[in-house]
């Protein structure tokens, strides 16, 4: 900056995007690659080492709060990074941000990588991981970028632009599996977003909010019993079963039949992940039928099947590791997907 013409080299980019983040009331946080190259002294280990430390701690001091720091596992080229040192340097001044590391890096991370690029949680997602012996709580962050394959802004770049259709699946396999969605987006040579790139975040916007906007399960018969409290919408309230139990069920009944095609399932985790099966059971006049079956719920898990039409629904927890905590049982019809199919 200080060799560039921009603000007559006297500009704080980092200042002005974490002044502008605060103004339009997001928070903020950085990413300081450790691997720097570029850096003459990164040949020496010892001599980079100091020159990333005061860089960090630039970084951690006259900001305000930094609501995360990604700590990129990055490659090495023979240099051993520090990373206790790394970590001691940010919680000096920042004790509470929250620290984005891959798993190989456990002991320093609060969450952690999913392992692609790809916007997507491949597997069941538990928020703990066992590493060396210790259980340690590490929510997932999915990182993907807005065009594909690449991260950073590129002239008449349309064609790369991931659709609608894409950015949907993205979301249900991400934000739908439990997961924080991270989705990279790269400013142009004016310093902002391109105009498509803005149009299709407000499209996809939009587009969560319609499949979401309507949810059935607030059409239950309130029987005035606490299973209302995972069926009323509202995140803040949830259901338990009975203490120490390992199997549950909790039902909706409706007036009248429903058809719906997607459910949204919430764990309160302020005692654990306990749910590990679970299956969504639809009653058809005789038993009732499968729907959808799972391991994890967790944060968020959002479930699509062909359309049920039904008048009672239930989530039927096969099995908990203590009484489960159900925040959400929330039922949506999204119907064939054209409100999200314009490429």
């Amino acid at each position: 900056m200080k060799s560039s013409p921009w603000r007559n080299g006297h500009g704080d980019l980092l200042r002005e995007v974490s002044d502008a983040a605060r103004k339009h009331g997001l928070k903020f946080g950085v990413y300081l690659s450790p691997w720097d190259r570029h850096e003459p002294r990164y040949a020496d280990p010892t001599e980079y080492d100091k020159y990333y430390a005061a860089e960090l701690d630039e970084v951690a001091q006259h900001y305000g709060d930094l609501v995360e720091f990604w700590l990129d596992g990055a490659g090495s080229a023979g240099h051993v990074y520090n990373f206790q040192r790394i970590i001691e340097e940010l919680r000096t001044y920042q004790p509470n941000t929250l620290v984005f590391a891959d798993t190989g890096l456990f002991e320093y991370g609060d969450i952690r990588w999913v392992g692609n690029e790809e916007g997507t949680i491949p597997y069941e997602n538990w928020n703990v991981i066992d590493r060396h012996g210790y259980l340690r709580w590490r929510p997932v962050e999915v990182d993907t970028p807005l065009h594909k394959a690449h991260w950073f802004w590129h002239p008449d770049d349309g064609g790369t632009l991931k659709s609608l259709p894409e950015l949907i699946s993205t979301y249900e396999e991400s934000v739908g599996r439990g997961g924080q969605l991270m989705l990279g987006l790269a400013p142009d040579r004016r310093g902002l977003l391109a105009e498509a790139d803005v149009a299709r975040l407000q499209e996809f916007g939009a587009a969560v909010r319609r499949r979401l906007g309507s949810n059935l399960a607030l059409q239950h018969i309130s029987h005035h019993d606490a299973a209302d409290l995972a069926l009323d919408g509202d995140a803040s309230t949830f259901w338990s079963s009975l203490p120490a139990s390992h199997h549950a069920v909790l039902e909706a009944d409706f007036s009248e039949p429903v058809t719906f095609d997607h459910a949204l399932l919430m764990e309160w985790l302020n005692d654990g992940q306990h749910v590990e099966r679970f299956r969504v059971e639809a009653w058809d006049g005789k038993e009732w039928k499968p729907i959808t079956e799972g391991c994890a719920i967790g944060h968020k898990r959002i479930e699509s099947f062909p359309p049920v039409t039904a008048s009672r629904v239930r989530l039927n927890i096969l099995w908990s590791s203590s009484e489960a905590h159900i925040r959400e049982f929330q039922l949506f019809r999204v119907g064939d997907g054209s409100n999200a199919a314009r490429p």
